[in-house]
């Protein structure tokens, strides 16, 4: 079977997942559906196998099996796989949510710009409106006012026009559409530094004060923004911190609960909501501030430019346009930056709002009061308390001369080391049975096989460097039993090469094979052969006719002739002949005879039982 056709089948499976749940009343991504089918086809409990291909019967039993999962209605399990299909979905680099800003903005100016570079103006109130328009785009691209504010307007016509007058819609009428494109875009820059010199200006004061200039959302959401992050991460590791505890005190001795009364899975899972939801808020967290240290940096700049403006400006009456707009773009570049920087904090409050739908379930579950209940007054220790308590003893790496270990001391770029399973202890994920404690790098990083792994104290690292192969293989496993863990300890590359596929029975039909996938890259020369340009060629036979005339110069050169022995009583000799001329012969030619029609009459062939016919003849000559 081809591999179109097995990934036909797979978007087929997908497909019905989906449609079985939004029968039942749930609506569920494509993205959801192949996750979740992917993690039912890796439990081993559900007698997968990825060896050979998947039969009818596995299909309709996977299918069963994902659209079950799918409908749980309070699964932490479900609502971590949901956070990370959502959290993948929706989050990116800095540099890509930029590009989406743009993006999202080009797009909502495309019909005014289209108006504006497709108009053919004709009459004076055409070009009115036209000029109208032109204002309408730079105030919505600027972002400085709304287009129907009768005050903003004024302020925005009267900067276009000391820089851009309505006489001039001529010149710009005939420019190509590029050209107008960019026109709109650099009168844009031009009106919006402008304004912002304009306001700057009013008070009258040497030193600018940009409380009047920056949005109103830079001084009140921002610090909303982060207090908030800051608040529901701080919650997230207190509940993190406890369910740890909850799940560290079953191995206590001087515990006297039994652990049938407490539900372990449902401790675990919940902890591993907790848990990413940490790591996503951490995420958004370092965003948030260098967002903060952006808008820091383009206040800071905003305040020279202008500055520099007033100098530049003063009281003169006029200043050259090469000097003065220059500084005007550059105030505009800053306030771009500004927007973009309050467009981008906003994605990410979105982010984090959406990010507590997937919170519920395990707050349904374990309340504040029930986890007190479980925990008995135990100690809750912080990740940061762990630190310093494991950080007393350390590896010594005379002592482990069969594995590579990295220390602070003899290691660059330390904290910044991209550690295994996202800096959790490999060795208590295996041996407590899926808890998940963060490994302290400052008792030592093992490096096995180019990847780098920590661990909780030095016992663990002692006895995970032992086995390092086993060790892994193992948390492969718990990985399987619990599919948000894949995420949340960064597995992909170790699940990347499985596919779900299980042993053909007897009686069963094969229905897709294996599908393997790979990156791969092939690197070619641009040239493979050196390029041989001559740059002095020349195909027109006039302009070589050009440049030889040229180089003889014949007007400043006197000519001579001679008479040699070769040349003795010869002479040039000039034959004139004439070419063939095209003639034709004519052997045939084509013609055509005509016929006379014929026409007879027949008289008294009907009516007479005894009568005589008579024939008439009005054939008549072609002639005629």
């Amino acid at each position: 079977m081809s591999r179109a056709h097995a990934e036909s089948v797979i978007k087929k499976i997908i497909r019905e997942i989906v449609h079985e749940c939004a029968v039942k009343g749930n609506v569920v991504s494509d993205t959801l559906a192949a996750f979740m089918v992917k993690a039912v086809v890796l439990d081993p409990r559900n007698g997968f196998n990825v060896e050979r291909t998947l039969t009818k019967q596995d299909v309709q039993k996977l299918e069963e099996l994902c659209v079950d999962k799918l409908m749980e209605t309070c699964s932490p399990s479900l609502d971590t796989i949901k956070m990370q299909v959502y959290f993948d979905m929706n989050y990116t680099s800095r540099r890509e949510f930029l590009e989406e800003i743009h993006q999202i903005v080009e797009s909502r100016l495309s019909t005014v710009s289209r108006e504006i570079t497709d108009s053919r103006v004709k009459t004076r109130e055409e070009l009115d409106t036209l000029y109208r328009k032109i204002i309408t785009y730079i105030l919505l691209r600027s972002g400085m006012g709304s287009p129907t504010d009768v005050t903003t307007v004024r302020e925005a016509t009267a900067a276009l026009q000391s820089v851009f007058p309505q006489t001039e819609l001529g010149v710009f009428m005939v420019l190509v559409k590029r050209d107008k494109e960019q026109q709109l875009k650099d009168l844009t820059m031009l009106v919006t530094g402008i304004r912002l010199f304009n306001k700057a200006s009013k008070n009258g004061q040497e030193e600018t004060d940009l409380q009047d200039l920056i949005p109103t959302f830079f001084e009140e959401a921002l610090p909303v923004i982060t207090e908030t992050i800051e608040h529901e991460l701080s919650i997230s590791q207190s509940l993190a911190w406890k369910y740890t505890a909850v799940l560290e005190k079953p191995a206590d001795p001087d515990s006297h609960r039994g652990e049938s009364e407490v539900p372990i899975a449902l401790l675990k899972q919940s902890l591993y909501n907790v848990r990413q939801h940490e790591v996503f808020l951490k995420m958004l967290q370092t965003d948030a501030c260098l967002c903060a240290k952006n808008v820091e940096i383009l206040k800071t700049e905003l305040s020279a430019q202008l500055k520099q403006l007033k100098e530049t400006v003063q009281s003169r009456k006029a200043v050259p346009t090469g000097k003065v707009f220059p500084l005007f773009k550059a105030t505009s570049k800053v306030w771009s930056g500004l927007q973009d920087e309050a467009e981008l904090l906003k994605i990410l409050n979105n982010i984090r709002f959406n990010l507590q739908f997937h919170l519920v379930s395990q707050a349904k579950i374990f309340s504040e009061a029930y986890l007190d209940i479980l925990l008995n007054e135990s100690e809750v220790k912080s990740d940061e308390q762990r630190m310093t308590e494991s950080s007393v003893e350390r590896i010594v790496p005379a002592e482990m001369k069969t594995q590579e270990w990295l220390l602070p001391e003899t290691t660059a770029a330390f904290n910044d080391l991209p550690l295994q399973y996202n800096g959790i202890c490999g060795y208590t994920l295996v041996r407590s049975d899926g808890l998940l404690l963060p490994g302290n790098p400052h008792i030592g990083v093992l490096k096995h096989k180019d990847k780098l792994y920590v661990f909780s104290s030095k016992k663990a690292a002692l006895e995970f460097s032992s086995s390092p192969d086993n060790y892994i293989s193992e948390v492969a496993e718990k990985a399987k039993l619990s599919p948000e863990l894949i995420q949340l300890l960064k597995l992909h590359q170790h699940f990347s090469s499985d596919s779900p596929y299980a042993e053909m029975q007897p009686g069963e039909s094969l229905l897709v094979k294996p599908i393997t996938k790979c990156d791969s890259g092939t690197q070619t020369d641009i040239h493979p052969v050196e390029t041989n340009i001559n740059k002095s060629y020349e195909w027109n036979e006039w302009e070589l006719r050009r440049k030889a005339l040229k180089l003889v110069d014949l007007m400043t050169k006197v000519t001579s002739s001679a008479q040699t022995d070769l040349s003795h009583m010869r002479r040039e000799n000039v034959t004139q002949t004439w070419l063939p001329k095209d003639a034709a012969s004519q052997s045939k030619r084509d013609s055509e005879s005509n016929v006379p029609k014929p026409q007879v009459y027949l008289a008294g062939l009907r009516g007479q039982r005894d009568g005589h016919m008579v024939k008439t003849n009005l054939t008549r000559s072609v002639d005629e």
